[in-house]
């Protein structure tokens, strides 16, 4: 028997959009303000993975300067019909306090790879959208409203409108389909269609440890929906430390052969309920009662070994772990915060086989950071990378960055002291707060290359540095990261730890660091 282990996306990978065209699956999964916009992944057989790329890759498309911590793209829907693939995402401007700033876009592209089209505007009513193409040739969209009023159930249902591909635009009356369980925070609708029922699935329980997916249905795609009498469908046991958390946020598949699937988003603690990855996706495998129920295979708690469908094995080229910048372009898991790959703050050229960053905004900046960027998917990982930088000021800095988001990063970086000269040391902020974690920098030769080395192990970080290659020495005490995940903030959050090289001139100057390269080593502590 062929098996899928979960999660299929490990690390940073949430609120899947799964969907079959033909023989090929994708899927589609939030960025947040991390550009480019929605990940696609393409695979045959459920079981192998690999990244196709980003349909929103201009700023035409995905302006997201200002965005706030976990706003930008929020839950895609990925779907496809009369041989076009139709993209929905919102892009959240403000997330905090009563009001939700949520405009929703449609971009639509032949083939998946693109090119993919200039946004049309939806709406703004709430996030998560979703576009159902049924079998009579109309499309709908539904998504969540939100509501703002004091004493109100801020997730206040369901709405569903016509889209008229024509006109580009949503057109009739809109109306609101469903409510939502006791289970409450009902967001992610997506709508399907099977022996004269629609059926409607959302995710309930807010997205953490209560999370969970569950399944209404109706003869008329407007209502009245009858909810599952064994609702939810899926969701996580509390109790059962080793099994995948927070499961919930899913879209269904059926394969070629007829067997169901869903894609569903899960996170894994590493400690005291802290998911350091952030929300990865994985796949169960469903079925349909008798009574046309769709349920979960050994559910409603998810496996992390399901079977798989029997489809030929699809043969995955992996991304080199191993950037020696020797091309023109960037590997495709590379990832810049807010802000395109216009060429103004980093090239490839300038320094043949080096990475160049020019030093722009502070790492509490929402507008303009050199930041390249990779998601931390592994709980064991060594990263690795060598810089030649000449600051010639204390706002001068750069090198090795562990980060959340702006309140919560860890930072090994160089720069220069009045009185040291060129130095090193460890920069923290944490819930917001910045720290320095030496007493004292560590002096560095000022013309020479210097190695920067990040070792991780679960929730525990260990910086080191080298003069001369492979003469490693440790740099500082180790560092709890907790703090780099959804789950210790003041404010609920939806990203991921990324791992990769920044560069910051504080005095405008632009001082530019190159990198040699960057090594992501997973080690072999986690089996």
């Amino acid at each position: 028997m062929k098996t899928i282990t979960n999660p299929v996306l490990p690390g940073y990978h949430p609120d899947p959009s799964i969907v079959r065209v033909g023989e090929d699956y994708y899927i589609a999964v939030s960025t947040f303000e991390w550009f480019p916009g929605v990940q696609i992944y393409h695979s045959k057989d459920l079981i192998n993975w690999e990244l196709t790329g980003y349909p929103l890759t201009r700023e035409s498309q995905l302006n997201m300067l200002g965005n706030v911590n976990s706003g930008g793209v929020w839950a895609p829907c990925l779907s496809y019909a009369d041989g076009v693939f139709y993209l929905i995402y919102t892009d959240v401007k403000s997330r905090q306090g009563a009001f939700k700033d949520t405009h929703n876009f449609l971009v639509t592209a032949q083939n998946i790879e693109g090119p993919w089209s200039e946004p049309i505007y939806l709406n703004s009513s709430g996030f998560d959208p979703s576009l159902f193409h049924d079998d009579d040739g109309k499309k709908w969209l539904v998504n969540m409203i939100w509501d703002h009023r004091k004493g109100t159930n801020s997730f206040a249902g369901i709405a569903l409108q016509e889209y008229s591909p024509t006109e580009q635009k949503l057109i009739g009356p809109i109306k609101n389909i469903f409510r939502g369980t006791e289970l409450g925070l009902t967001e992610a609708p997506h709508l399907y269609k099977r022996n004269g029922y629609y059926y409607l699935l959302t995710a309930e329980g807010g997205t953490w440890y209560t999370h969970a997916a569950t399944v209404a249905r109706s003869k008329s795609i407007d209502g009245p929906y009858e909810v599952d009498p064994t609702n939810p469908i899926l969701t996580s046991d509390k109790s059962q430390e080793n099994q995948l958390q927070k499961a919930g946020h899913g879209c269904f598949v059926e394969t070629q052969d007829g067997e169901w699937y869903i894609a569903h988003l899960c996170g894994r603690p590493v400690m005291d309920d802290k998911c350091i990855l952030g929300r990865e996706t994985a796949i169960q495998k469903c079925y349909w009662t008798d009574d046309d129920w769709i349920r979960v295979v050994n559910g409603p708690h998810p496996s992390t070994t399901v079977e798989a469908p029997n489809l030929p094995e699809f043969e995955v080229e992996k991304l080199p772990d191993y950037d020696d910048f020797n091309d023109n372009k960037l590997l495709k898991y590379w990832n810049a915060l807010r802000r395109t790959f216009d060429g103004e703050w980093f090239n490839l050229t300038d320094r043949p086989s080096y990475l160049r960053l020019f030093g722009e905004e502070s790492v509490s900046s929402f507008h303009r950071q050199s930041m390249l960027m990779r998601r931390l998917e592994h709980f064991d990982v060594e990263v690795e990378t060598k810089i030649d930088f000449h600051p010639d000021h204390f706002q001068q800095m750069a090198g090795l960055m562990i980060y959340y988001d702006t309140n919560d990063h860890v930072y090994l970086r160089v720069t220069e002291h009045e009185e040291h000269g060129k130095c090193l040391g460890i920069i923290e902020t944490k819930y917001g707060e910045y720290d320095e974690l030496l007493d004292k920098d560590v002096a560095l030769p000022e013309n020479r290359e210097i190695y920067l080395k990040a070792e991780i192990h679960h929730h525990l970080l260990q910086f080191f540095y080298a003069t001369e290659e492979g003469n490693w020495q440790t740099i500082g005490e180790q560092i709890d990261i907790g703090h780099l995940s959804d789950d210790d903030a003041e404010y609920i959050r939806f990203t991921g730890t990324f791992v990769g090289v920044a560069a910051q001139d504080l005095s405008g100057q632009r001082k530019h660091a190159d990198f040699d390269y960057f090594h992501y080593k997973r080690l072999l502590m986690e089996g």
